[in-house]
């Protein structure tokens, strides 16, 4: 099938990236055989000889060739970006070296990965995320209000332990380890638990609100079934996700972690790009002329007052 006039600009921005990928790799590579504060911080006490055998071929000219439109050398630019970036993150975990070389190996590989998809499709599988479990689904019209309130509030509590809880816990512990670590301003940690309680509050309002008006909860299986314009949602049309990315970075501020607001903030540009579309293209098929005139009057992360 042909790619349309929309799918061949986006196979042309693959190319590009491919391009700047097999530069800026030269110019890492150079400035690690010139520079050892590059070395040592990329690379940490891995022979940078052993490492280039496989790493000029397969990144530097892999990306080159792979700009030229030959998708087979994206496809192995690409997954060997994966794997030098999962090799690396475990070899940083286990001696506390190479901790920056982690972190720019997994933005290639997930800029890889996004450009592979635009080479290869001309654009990006987002629609694979709303499949099987994770399917839209309205809510059973046959559970109670309280029911739905209940489920909700569970949801909130399992999703906010691992989000806010556990994930960040593990990327401060990991940010340690690798030695990656920026100084905060002590008074960070007072205004990072200002904006989480605010956040929360916004946060239990909106699910709250949600479940009682709506007949349903916030997951995609079991999706309200009528369309909330009450409580939060009268002035902007995600303050669930507003509240959710300002409690990952009030976290990352209390615990000092540049790599945990790091996270939020990757987290509020997935969703704004993968998840949303698919979430409001589901709610005007199901609603139709109403949300259209609400998407219309309300704005998605700037409050409408």
């Amino acid at each position: 099938m042909a790619a349309s006039p929309a799918g061949k600009q986006l196979q042309r921005w693959g190319r590009a990236y491919f391009a700047v990928q097999a530069v800026a790799g030269l110019a890492w590579w150079i400035a690690v055989f010139l520079s050892p504060a590059v070395r040592t911080a990329t690379l940490g006490s891995l022979d940078p000889i052993a490492v280039a055998a496989f790493d000029v071929p397969l990144f530097v000219i892999g990306s080159a060739v792979a700009a030229f439109g030959v998708r087979a050398a994206a496809v192995v630019a690409a997954g060997w970006t994966g794997i030098v970036a999962v090799a690396l993150a475990g070899y940083a975990t286990i001696t506390a070296e190479a901790g920056w070389g982690v972190l720019i190996m997994f933005a290639a590989t997930a800029c890889s990965g996004v450009a592979l998809c635009f080479v290869l499709l001309g654009r990006v599988p987002t629609g694979l995320i709303v499949r099987g479990p994770f399917a839209f689904r309205p809510a059973s019209a046959r559970r109670t209000t309280a029911a739905h309130v209940g489920a909700t509030l569970g949801q909130m509590a399992l999703f906010w332990g691992f989000f806010l809880g556990l994930l960040p816990f593990a990327l401060v512990w990991l940010e340690q380890r690798w030695t990656v670590s920026l100084p905060f301003h002590p008074m960070t940690v007072p205004a990072g638990v200002v904006v989480l309680l605010l956040a929360s509050a916004l946060g239990v309002a909106s699910a709250v609100t949600m479940s009682s008006r709506g007949s349903g909860t916030p997951l995609p299986s079991a999706m309200p079934n009528r369309l909330v314009i009450a409580g939060p949602y009268r002035w902007v049309r995600n303050p669930m996700a507003v509240a959710g990315i300002a409690q990952g970075v009030a976290v990352g501020l209390i615990l000092g972690s540049w790599l945990v607001i790091a996270y939020a903030v990757i987290g509020s540009l997935l969703w704004n790009y993968a998840v949303r579309p698919l979430e409001e293209a589901d709610l005007e098929r199901r609603f139709g002329a109403e949300f259209r005139h609400y998407r219309d009057a309300v704005r998605c992360w700037v409050p409408s007052w």
